[in-house]
């Protein structure tokens, strides 16, 4: 933490994003989600990660993707 007159910031851990296709089924609720982090896939539909290691702005879509998927095919950490 560092403080900066009446300011203080907070170093935000990094978040991991990782997905099991074998529990993909394909809903499409994370691209819809969070269109900068999942994508899904020409050939077979299932779930991509675009980028694993998001910046932390873009948690609370990702977070909310791992939620509604309905194969809880998402995992954050």
């Amino acid at each position: 933490m560092v403080a900066l007159g009446n300011l203080t910031l907070r170093k935000v851990a990094a978040m991991l994003v990782t997905v099991d296709r074998g529990r993909c089924c394909s809903s499409g609720q994370c691209v819809l989600t969070a269109p900068t982090v999942f994508d899904q896939s020409d050939e077979d539909g299932l779930v991509e990660v675009l980028q694993p290691t998001p910046p932390a702005y873009l948690a609370p879509d990702v977070r909310l993707a791992a939620t509604l998927c309905p194969g809880r095919a998402i995992t954050v950490t």
